[in-house]
């Protein structure tokens, strides 16, 4: 089951296009694919090896230029998880995911909340206070330009320096380093606020989202809700009576924090059919994550390792902007399995 398949929804996503479908499953009714069989029967896109990782792509990385093994990134990503010392233990959160539903339905078939309970001594932590203090820095309708003030920028410093500090960020960054992506850990600390705080447009020209915003805070296009993968805002949302839950999906095997859980909601009005989060999971594990499958496999379906368990991250490269020698922003990356 893939609790976040709704999330795939860009401008620039096409039949005729690789784009966002790197590794789909084959469907017929496409009239060219992105998946490693194409080769094999020559129905490709014409910018799949660009895209999806043919051969030029094998031999040097997309943007970082390196190569990273499948092993490698469930190793590291086992050592990313037992280094995660602020997540939440099972005493900390109490949830009530009530009814599943199989269909992306807008129907509310849960009368009560998620969260029933929530130890907000996390919140007390550094890293979370440092998170939670960026989540009032957007608007987020798209088409609102997002130009940060002195004092946002000194949040997001200040987020980056709390994260930095933990073992996590420190894990991610040797393994980076050892892998001469990065030579030293301010160069690479710059590189993560720009692919994850730079500014770009969604919509109208304004400079109005960014891959923070997005996954973290969410946005609303269109009248639906895009992005919004952070069970702290969720949980800090739903408390003001403004997220209401309506059933999941998806329901990881953890059996301790992190999980993953697939659900449906209602954000002040705006529906999301299909949205994925890691539960009880620390704001730097997040980050780390999605930062080393966003480098690693950028746009690409990335396997992780979470306590034995295989998690696929899903994420998808801004193509409109760009940074720093033709570097890619971060449109999105979430959890689909």
């Amino acid at each position: 089951t893939d609790p976040a398949v709704n999330e795939v929804n860009y401008d620039h996503k096409s039949e005729s296009s690789c784009q966002g479908r790197c590794g789909e499953k084959y469907n017929k009714k496409n009239s060219c694919h992105c998946n490693k069989k194409c080769t094999k029967y020559n129905n490709c896109c014409s910018d799949y090896k660009n895209l999806c990782g043919g051969e030029a792509n094998k031999k040097k990385g997309k943007d970082h230029g390196a190569t990273i093994s499948s092993d490698e990134l469930k190793t590291l990503s086992e050592i990313l998880y037992q280094s995660d010392v602020n997540k939440a233990v099972e005493s900390d959160i109490k949830l009530n995911k009530q009814e599943k539903s199989e269909n992306k339905r807008k129907q509310d078939l849960s009368e009560d909340p998620l969260y029933e309970y929530v130890n907000e001594d996390l919140f007390k932590k550094p890293t979370y206070k440092a998170f939670i203090a960026l989540l009032d820095n957007y608007d987020r309708k798209t088409g609102t330009d997002e130009t940060a003030t002195k004092g946002e920028l000194e949040e997001q410093k200040m987020f980056l320096q709390e994260i930095m500090k933990t073992k996590i960020m420190k894990e991610l960054f040797k393994f980076f380093h050892n892998k001469g992506l990065y030579e030293n850990e301010q160069q690479f600390v710059d590189d993560v606020q720009k692919m994850w705080f730079g500014l770009y447009s969604r919509s109208s020209g304004e400079k109005d989202s960014s891959g923070f915003e997005h996954v973290f805070v969410g946005e609303v296009k269109k009248g639906k809700v895009s992005g919004f993968h952070s069970w702290i805002r969720f949980y800090l949302l739903e408390k003001k009576g403004l997220v209401d839950y309506c059933s999941h999906n998806y329901d990881g095997p953890w059996t301790s924090y992190p999980d993953v859980l697939g659900k449906q909601f209602m954000w002040d009005g705006f529906n999301k059919q299909v949205g994925s989060q890691i539960i009880g999971s620390s704001p730097e594990f997040d980050f780390s994550l999605y930062t080393l499958c966003f480098v690693s496999r950028p746009g690409k379906i990335c396997t992780v390792s979470i306590g034995g368990h295989d998690m696929a991250i899903q994420t998808y490269e801004w193509t409109k902007n760009f940074y720093d020698n033709n570097k890619k922003y971060i449109a999105t990356a979430y959890p689909i399995s």
